[in-house]
């Protein structure tokens, strides 16, 4: 993710659902053209795409513009570098939520075994 510090450069992302390739650029000190360049090296970024073929950017989106633009630029990834780490992070992101999964599972298990026992208790 973005370092702190460099968070108060970038303009805040106001509550809109979709942004348009100007705004998305605007907000993440990118130009348009890049944006475009972008979508094409890290598959990740797949705006939605309207009449006339024009994109709109959605909140995540433009998370992960700022994130793209933070390894290349700041932290000096070539693009082949940020995409692994792109992939890299997104593999953890899922086996975090595979975890937490089966602390659910367990946790669902435990409060029916409880229930059973405040069963038993009550009788």
């Amino acid at each position: 993710m973005l370092e702190p510090s460099h968070n108060d450069e970038l303009p805040e992302i106001p509550g809109k659902r979709y942004f348009t390739i100007g705004e998305a650029g605007e907000l993440c000190l990118v130009k348009p053209h890049v944006l475009r360049y972008w979508e094409q090296e890290f598959t990740q970024l797949e705006p939605v795409k309207r009449r006339g073929n024009r994109r709109y950017y959605q909140r995540q989106d433009v998370i992960l513009i700022r994130q793209i633009r933070s390894l290349l630029y700041e932290k000096g990834f070539t693009i082949g570098g940020a995409r692994q780490q792109l992939d890299h992070e997104s593999e953890a992101t899922v086996a975090d939520s595979e975890v937490t999964g089966e602390y659910r599972t367990v946790i669902r298990e435990v409060i029916v075994e409880l229930e059973a026992v405040l069963t038993f208790l009550d009788q």
